[in-house]
């Protein structure tokens, strides 16, 4: 399946915001949407105000770079979404946080859902005592999730858990850091999916 290969900082200069792509870089000075507070390309610097479309495209593209999926992928979780019982735009942000690259993002076990994604089609975790290598898997609430015996001493989990350590994992995910394991408690509220989106401009971008 495709996937951005690219640049991440151009990412988050095009959203005009941090989206955090890169961990704690993005809260140094080397940032650079810090660097340089404009979008990418020729005429970055000279772009006027958006129309009410362009600012529901510059929504998606901000959800959909945050989570790190592509346009078919995104549009598929819409779907389901506008199926489901409840407000589309939350249900949307459920899926996305159910997903397995996800989960190991926010478990601290890796410093952002690109690096996640990595060690998850690496084979280092388990789902219900079974090795799972799929990103996109849609995690159930009681799902446990553990590093597998091999990958218990890997340096780039170690480390990561170290710098997570202080941020803590969040309301409906309960880790535990000495066995190396979470469980998925409950699918999150909105007030607790703590993202910079207005899912609604993303609704109706789909819906016209």
């Amino acid at each position: 399946m495709a996937r951005y290969t690219g640049p991440l900082c151009r990412l988050c200069r095009r959203e005009g915001e941090k989206l955090f792509l890169k961990g704690i870089r993005c809260n140094t000075e080397k940032c650079g949407v810090e660097r340089r507070k404009y979008a990418p390309g020729q005429h970055g610097q000279n772009r006027g105000k958006l129309s009410d479309y362009g600012i529901q495209l510059r929504e998606k593209q901000k959800v959909r770079r945050i989570y790190g999926i592509m346009e078919r992928q995104f549009r598929g979780y819409f779907e389901e979404a506008a199926t489901t019982r409840g407000i589309t735009g939350e249900v949307l942000l459920q899926l996305l946080e159910r997903r397995l690259d996800n989960v190991v993002y926010r478990m601290g076990f890796a410093a952002n859902r690109r690096q996640a994604r990595q060690l998850v089609r690496h084979n280092h975790f388990l789902v219900n005592g079974r090795r799972v290598n799929i990103p996109s898997f849609l995690l159930r609430a009681g799902d446990v999730v553990e590093v597998v015996e091999a990958s218990r001493e890997n340096p780039i989990i170690a480390d990561n858990l170290a710098v997570a350590e202080h941020r803590g994992a969040p309301g409906w995910i309960e880790f535990d850091a000495k066995g190396l394991k979470g469980k998925f408690v409950r699918i999150p509220t909105r007030e607790e999916i703590q993202l910079p989106v207005q899912e609604q401009l993303i609704v109706e971008l789909y819906s016209k």
